[in-house]
């Protein structure tokens, strides 16, 4: 649950925190108080995008924070480990959005959050309704989903969603294949001539570096000779040769070494040198016994340097880079010489993605078709509660043909091919009868505002079972409706309560007297200041404000008599 909620310098609110309960918390308030500026500093714990203009004028930065209780349950705490959050003691979660004139950062458990995780908590944690959301009703691509929630089937349409993607991306592929078709064909002629250009250079990687070395040596064979030449004699046939010097060193080292053990590393460090030049003069005697004096060999290495640069400055600056490009124009060049072959091909794993993605779709509507029967049922009997006993709700299903269509399902001894949508090939419509005698008809077409808002605290009633969702806020659901309605509308929010914590904004008297806790909004002016604030009402307010729902600003001991008795009614039935 919500456990508590801090805000401050959030448009007119300079600082309040509020601690909300178990159960149905009404929240009250004038219009223009203040209740929509609380509501909206819900939605940013929930993920909404933050404006500047939010900013409470004179700030330098807003904070709302909420801490949620119980939040070690259902799937957030695999959530927080998957997004690498701390989860903090006890079980609780903490959320926080700073919004300043750069902008807005978001915390979860004091981590650093994107919105993308905030909502995916958030959607694990609240259920938020605002005062118009009910008007999605009249929205019929609302109805699929609404009937997916209730089932349960996120895990097929799921499936479903994966077999449409792949059936998808296949098809696209072969659309810009057939889009490529005459650029190929036209590019066929140039890519075969560059490709035996390319082949018949026979490049292999490095070998530009090793041409490079190999030259450099026959370049300079006359100076590698001379010099090969003039170092072997220095060290080894010269009358003063470097090797016989250090081999007189070598001997006079034996000899104090035979009298002072001192002198035997130095002994060993000249004998390694010994060892040294022995190794260098056998070198040089061998590398100047391989130079080679090979003018043709020379020409041949510059001829083929030439035809390597040629091919690099043409095709791409390198040997690697030609032979990349090679590579690359080789498959265009392979797809253009078996243009129909690679349709083929693709029209074949199209047909398979095709077969998965109508399997995926018809276990989907089989799925939907059950859970319509369920919540037809369930409807029926919440719209009964709320004064519609005579109402029949239906889910009535259909689909868009399409010879072309990706879905093929089964209609007795043959098959129907139809329009795949990205959520399922099901057109879903919610249909209803307000009276007696009377067919169900489009929702979107016969229902008043009423009865819209009727069925979705109906549909919000049901699903909040089937959810488990441990949170649900209402702005104003009661929207259209008055009197008896009115109270039985408040009676199934009462009982839904045994189950979620509510928090539910109303101006009707007959929900807000059933609330278990009740709070104030109100809008003052101090110190030049307009500010909002929030408050928990005793026994004597509370009925005062259910009193001030009845008859407005002038409160008479009639009305507050009044107020009494709908709260005292409300705990009875309690």
């Amino acid at each position: 649950m919500l456990r508590s909620l801090y805000i401050r310098d959030y448009a007119l609110i300079e600082e309040l925190e509020v601690e909300f309960d178990s159960g149905l918390n009404i929240i009250t308030g004038e219009t223009g108080a203040g209740k929509s500026i609380l509501l909206g500093a819900m939605k940013l714990l929930l993920g909404d995008r933050a404006s500047t203009e939010a900013l409470r004028t004179g700030a330098k930065k807003a904070v709302v924070e909420g801490v949620f209780d119980n939040a070690d349950e259902g799937r957030v705490p695999a959530l927080l480990a998957e997004h690498a959050i701390e989860p903090s003691q006890g079980g609780m979660l903490v959320v926080r959005r700073e919004i300043s004139a750069r902008g807005s950062r978001a915390f979860v458990n004091d981590t650093p959050a994107t919105l993308d995780v905030l909502r995916e908590v958030a959607s694990n944690t609240i259920d938020l309704h605002g005062q118009h959301e009910h008007q999605s009703l009249l929205r019929t691509e609302t109805h699929v989903e609404l009937l997916d929630n209730f089932g349960g089937l996120g895990g097929l349409v799921e499936t479903y969603r994966t077999a449409y993607r792949a059936a998808g991306a296949l098809a696209r592929e072969r659309a810009d294949l057939v889009r490529r078709e005459q650029e190929l064909r036209k590019q066929k002629e140039l890519y075969a001539f560059q490709i035996e250009e390319i082949d018949a250079a026979a490049l292999k990687p490095g070998e530009a570096d090793d041409l490079d070395a190999e030259r450099r040596v026959l370049e300079n064979a006359e100076h590698l000779y001379e010099a090969t030449a003039e170092l072997y004699g220095q060290i080894s046939e010269a009358d003063d040769a470097l090797y016989d010097r250090v081999v007189l060193v070598r001997n006079q080292l034996q000899d104090l070494a035979r009298i002072d053990t001192a002198f035997d590393a130095t002994l060993q460090d000249v004998r390694a040198a010994e060892i040294a030049l022995k190794e260098a003069t056998q070198f040089l005697q061998d590398y100047n016994a391989r130079i080679e004096f090979n003018p043709e060999r020379l020409d041949e290495i510059r001829e083929r340097a030439s035809e390597i640069d040629y091919l690099e400055r043409k095709y791409g600056g390198t040997v690697e880079a030609v032979l990349d490009y090679r590579a690359e124009i080789g498959k265009t060049y392979d797809l253009a010489k078996d243009f129909e072959g690679a349709i083929a091909r693709l029209d074949g794993k199209i047909e398979v993605a095709q077969e998965e993605l109508s399997a995926a779709a018809y276990r989907l509507s089989l799925k939907r078709h059950e859970t319509a029967e369920r919540i037809e049922a369930a409807v029926g009997v919440e719209l009964a509660t709320l004064g519609m006993p005579h109402a029949r709700f239906e889910v009535q299903f259909g689909f868009q043909d399409d010879p072309a269509g990706w879905v093929r399902l089964p209609e007795g001894n043959r098959q129907r091919t139809v329009t795949a949508f990205p959520a399922g090939a099901d057109l879903v419509e919610f249909h209803l009868s307000a009276n007696l005698g009377e067919d169900p008809k489009p929702l979107v077409k016969v229902a008043s505002g009423g009865e819209v808002s009727r069925i979705m605290l109906a549909l919000k009633a049901i699903l909040a079972k089937s959810e488990r969702l441990p949170i649900l806020v209402f702005d104003e659901i009661d929207t259209g409706i008055s009197g008896p309605i009115a109270r039985r509308a408040g009676e199934s929010m009462h009982r839904l309560a045994q189950f979620h914590q509510i928090i539910a904004i109303t101006h009707l008297p007959q929900i807000a007297s059933l609330g278990d806790v009740h709070f104030e909004v109100e809008k003052v002016v101090e110190d030049g200041r307009t500010r909002t604030h929030i408050r928990r009402l005793d026994e004597a307010e509370r009925a005062e404000a259910v009193a001030s729902l009845l008859a407005g600003d002038a409160v008479s001991e009639a009305a507050l008599a009044s107020a009494r008795e709908l709260i005292g009614s409300g705990r009875s039935e309690g």
